[in-house]
């Protein structure tokens, strides 16, 4: 069994490697954004929201960021420590981002939607010293949820800082800190190997757990990704960014912006009819997203006749993704590939817009330059070329471990490779192809039944829109296959017509579903994922 000491000397291990091959540098994300800031003066980032919009070029940018990083600074915070942020894709909460990287101290974006009990948990545990939101967004009151925050168990918070025209007792509003800013500011001495951004994950599971990243750990996801965002691309050109600022891909999106320039619009709501607005208004020549996005952007570029040919390409990911939406993107003249990443390794594998459709649709990519992928069974052992198994992983940008130290006991083997609990397969020419999360596994009889298999089948049905497929308690079997479906607008579905569909489809017959449950929406987190804990709960 691994031990901590191990898990601890295996990374230290290969941080040498990683140095002597120059995946890691000297060089910080303040050395970085300084830089990019005098060679790119001129990049824009334009803040889409229908209540706090605003823009800013990359120069005027760096300047604020310098000025919040004094006022920071002068309430007390330096190097090491942890400043929350639940701000949506606003400029302020961008600058807050490139301060703490100046100042030294840790960020911590926060999913929007948490309410007191979540950011309770994560302020504690981290142990914030401050928490930057806005006094009110959409439909969120903040200001409320801050007095229902559980302010005895968080002792280490000293400050709360509010977007707005009022703050609580004993808060700030962002006027009354930037009213503390001096008028010079030298930053201090920071280690690229220092943790620079703690982020919890919004996943599928009902815990979030606190992801350390370093300098370097997203430096070098943040190189790997220019190369992968721009491949197939005529000219670097500019970004939409529809992720949620709390959200890992949120946060990569604005580090892509400082480092290498390249203008962006951040969206700080989802709506798909803004967002084929924007990408045609603004010529948009790379964008990203789960399948909730996609599917919605498509289905809101045919209702309104927008061109989404200006696209180079469109990245897919941080979800379960269907062939067929793949093949109807493709259609749609947006050269759609698949990705494969986590909050702990923001990007393990890729496809290429200029890959075959067949690919890009049925792969997940290949591993992507440094990162390294083995396919394992359940003791840890490598399994032959299309078989699958557990993928784990290891690379220059994977994290630095979980904030509470426990929880890397059952995330690492031997060597340093992270146990990513998603079961996939590498084909002949290296394309991994994810076919499922372990937890999604269905035990039929003691048979193992993929659900992203079931789903991409159905997903095919005309009358289906979205599905996700979980596993129903059976006192029979063990599990069944249940099918929780979206229909399209105006049709109708019931089990015997999922019956016939599979049939025809060849699939084996233990893998149709058994039980269909016809529902309005999905339980989402944030980014779009399916929370299917949420679907199983409720099954009997």
């Amino acid at each position: 069994m691994i031990t901590l000491d191990q898990i601890r000397a295996d990374r230290a291990a290969l941080q040498r490697r990683w140095y002597r091959e120059r995946m890691y540098t000297p060089r910080t994300f303040a050395d970085e954004m300084r830089e990019g800031a005098a060679r790119f003066p001129n990049a824009r980032m334009i803040f889409h929201s229908g209540e706090h919009p605003a823009e800013a070029t990359l120069a005027q940018m760096h300047a604020d960021s310098l000025r919040l990083a004094s006022a920071l600074r002068a309430i007390g915070l330096g190097p090491g420590d942890v400043v929350a942020i639940q701000v949506p894709n606003w400029l302020e909460g961008a600058l807050v981002f490139q301060a703490a990287m100046l100042l030294g101290v840790v960020t911590l974006p926060i999913i929007h939607i948490y309410g007191p009990a979540e950011v309770s948990f994560i302020l504690r545990q981290s142990g914030a010293r401050a928490f930057i939101c806005p006094a009110r967004w959409r439909h969120i009151d903040y200001l409320a949820r801050i007095a229902q925050l559980d302010r005895g168990a968080l002792p280490r918070l000293e400050h709360v800082v509010v977007i707005g025209d009022a703050a609580p007792s004993g808060g700030l509003t962002w006027d009354a800190l930037l009213a503390r800013a001096t008028q010079r500011f030298e930053p201090p001495r920071v280690s690229p190997d220092d943790v620079c951004m703690l982020v919890y994950t919004s996943g599928t599971t009902a815990d979030p757990k606190g992801v350390q990243h370093t300098h370097n750990s997203l430096l070098a996801e943040v190189r790997a990704m220019r190369r992968t965002l721009d491949a197939g691309a005529s000219q670097p050109g500019t970004g939409l960014a529809a992720f949620p600022a709390g959200h890992i891909a949120g946060v990569l999106g604005l580090a892509r912006l400082y480092v290498h320039g390249s203008s962006t619009v951040l969206m700080d709501a989802w709506n798909a009819d803004d967002a084929a607005a924007l990408i045609e208004r603004h010529r948009i020549a790379s964008s990203s997203g789960t399948p909730f996005f996609l599917i919605g952007l498509l289905d809101a570029a045919a209702k309104a006749a927008r061109d989404l040919r200006c696209l180079d390409g469109y990245m897919v990911g941080a979800a379960s993704v269907p062939p067929a939406l793949v093949e109807r993107a493709e259609r749609a003249g947006v050269r759609t590939y698949r990705s494969y990443g986590s909050s702990e390794h923001p990007t393990i594998t890729s496809g290429a817009p200029d890959e075959p459709l067949a690919k890009r649709a049925t792969t997940d990519g290949r591993v992507t330059p440094n990162n390294e992928i083995r396919i394992v069974d359940d003791e840890g052992d490598d399994l032959p070329r299309g078989v699958a198994g557990e993928i784990v992983s290891r690379g220059p940008e994977l994290f630095v471990g979980y904030r509470d130290e426990t929880l890397d006991l059952e995330s690492f083997l031997p060597g340093g490779w992270f146990r990513t609990g998603d079961v996939g397969a590498l084909d002949a020419e290296g394309y991994l192809a994810v076919t499922d999360r372990k937890k999604d596994i269905i035990i039929r009889g003691g048979e193992n039944i993929s659900s992203k298999e079931v789903e991409d089948v159905l997903a095919r049905h005309p009358a289906v829109g979205e599905v996700a497929v979980v596993a129903a308690p059976d006192s029979r079997y063990g599990e069944r296959v249940c099918a929780f479906v979206i229909l399209r607008a105006g049709v109708s579905l019931d089990l015997a017509d999922v019956q016939k569909h599979f049939a025809a489809a060849g699939v084996a017959r233990q893998k149709t579903p058994e039980r269909l449950e016809l529902v309005r929406e999905l339980p989402r987190t944030a980014s779009g994922k399916v929370k299917k804990f949420e679907l199983r709960k409720g099954l009997k």
